[in-house]
Order: structure tokens, then C-alpha cells, then sequence
């Protein structure tokens, strides 16, 4: 910069003093123009420079709250998919408890229907006609046959003997080709035994040997229709019975004790 002012001042000497004067204030002027010139490019090169600081940090806030928006909004989304979730968390829960339900209810309605197929079994058993046995005897009856004459039994052996007998009348008369039909007849000769029915037992004794003089039971309703004569002081009576059950059934209990009986009968 001194270098450059030194060459001027020489040939300013070698010049008149005005002309001299006169290229100095322009070269002055000129300086200053230069210096002039200088501060504006400074100052617009601040301004730019603040302009582009403005720029980015307007750029930098534009991008933040853009980033804070898309922040805001993958937060949303992702508290939609959480709760998507749980929705279907919610809704597997309730179709295993749909299907846990549906389970129970089958099992419930095959226990039913097993309930009821047993059921039907049973009830179509009891309409069956089954095998039994009594006195001896093998033979098959219908279920309702078979809870009468138990029936009728059972009043007997309780001693109510007007029931026992009623039911045995009835029970002779609804199932006159029973298997237990000279069984019956054997505990309605008692049952009227019992009640001093003398004759009636006497007929029924004897419809028993008559029916199925083979059977168990017959060597006692002999026995029984002597002791009914007996009662009814015909003893003429009862000492051909008690003679006849020795001959008809020499090796039973009942000829036994006919012969006791006519040993102590009078004549």
C-alpha cells in the first residue's frame, strides 16, 4: 500500500502546485470512493450471510416441527396399532372362550344324549319280558307282571293279608297264563287262609294241583286244604287229603307231616 502512494507523490512533484493540488483531491476522492465501496460489499456480505443464517434457521425450524409432526403422527400410529392389538388380543380371548363354551356345550349335550339312549335302554327293558325264577320254576315275564306279583307278595309277608289278597285275585285275573300263575294261587289260599276264608282257599288249593301238579308248591296247598277242612270240622275230608298227599307225594316235607296229622286226627 506504500509502495503504490510513492509513485503518485513523484510525478504530483514534477507537476505544477495546482495541478498538483488538483490530482491529489482527486486521487483522494478516489480513495475514498474505493473505501466506500468496500464497507457496502462488507455490509451486504453480513446481510447476506444474516439472511442465510435467517433462511436456515427458519429451514432448520420448518424441518423440526416437520420431524415433530411426523413424530406426533408415528405416535399416533402406533398407539392405533397398540390398541389394534388389543383389540384382537381381546377378540382371540373371546373366540377361545366361544370355543371353550361350544366344547362344554357338546360334551353336555353328548352326556344328554347318552343320558337319554341309557334312558331309553332302561325303559325299554323295563317293557321287556326277562327270564325269572320262582318256586323252582324258569320262566319269562313282562316287568309290569313281575312288580305285580312281588307286590302281592310283599303285602302278604307284611301280614296285610285282605291287600295281599286283593291283589292276587286281580293279579290271577289280568295274567291267567302267567308263569306265576300257581304260585299266586298258593299265596291267595293262604292270604284267604288267614282271613278264615276257608272255602275259597280250599278252591284255590286246589286249582294250584290241578294246574301243575308237578309243582313245588303243591304238596303244601294239599296239606293246606286238609288244615282248611280241618277248620271247617270236616274231618272225613281231611283224612282222604292227608291220605292222598302221602301217596302223591310220598318223599315231601308236607307228607311228612300229614302223617302227623292224621296220627292225631279223630275219626
Amino acid at each position: 500500500m506504500a509502495g503504490c502512494t510513492v509513485a503518485p507523490l513523484r510525478f504530483f512533484i514534477s507537476l505544477r502546485p495546482v495541478w498538483a493540488l488538483l490530482l491529489l483531491a482527486v486521487l483522494g476522492i478516489g480513495q475514498a470512493r474505493a473505501g466506500l465501496f468496500d464497507d457496502d460489499e462488507a455490509r451486504k456480505a453480513i446481510l447476506d450471510l444474516r439472511q442465510g443464517a435467517k433462511t436456515t434457521d427458519q429451514r432448520i425450524t420448518d424441518e423440526t416441527a416437520k420431524l415433530q409432526e411426523d413424530n406426533a403422527t408415528l405416535k399416533r400410529g402406533l398407539l392405533d396399532l397398540q390398541n389394534q392389538i388389543e383389540a384382537l388380543k381381546a377378540d382371540l380371548a373371546r373366540l377361545r372362550g366361544q370355543d371353550e363354551q361350544m366344547a362344554r356345550d357338546l360334551a353336555e349335550v353328548q352326556r344328554h344324549q347318552k343320558d337319554l339312549a341309557q334312558g331309553m335302554d332302561d325303559r325299554l327293558r323295563k317293557f321287556e319280558p326277562a327270564k325269572v325264577t320262582v318256586d323252582g320254576r324258569e320262566f319269562v315275564a313282562d316287568p309290569a307282571e313281575k312288580r305285580d306279583f312281588e307286590a302281592a307278595l310283599a303285602s302278604f309277608r307284611k301280614g296285610d293279608f285282605g291287600p295281599a289278597q286283593a291283589a292276587f285275585v286281580d293279579f290271577t285275573k289280568r295274567y291267567p297264563q302267567s308263569g306265576y300263575g300257581p304260585s299266586a294261587l298258593f299265596w291267595l289260599g293262604n292270604a284267604q287262609y288267614a282271613t278264615r276264608d276257608y272255602k275259597e282257599a280250599i278252591a284255590n288249593f286246589r286249582a294250584l294241583i290241578a294246574a301243575a301238579p308237578d309243582h313245588a308248591r303243591a304238596p303244601e296247598a294239599a296239606l293246606s286244604i286238609a288244615n282248611c277242612q280241618i277248620e271247617l270240622k270236616d274231618n272225613r275230608s281231611a283224612r282222604k287229603t292227608l291220605e292222598d298227599l302221602q301217596k302223591a307225594y310220598p318223599q315231601s316235607e308236607a307228607a311228612s307231616a300229614a302223617k302227623e296229622r292224621l296220627a292225631k286226627l279223630p275219626r
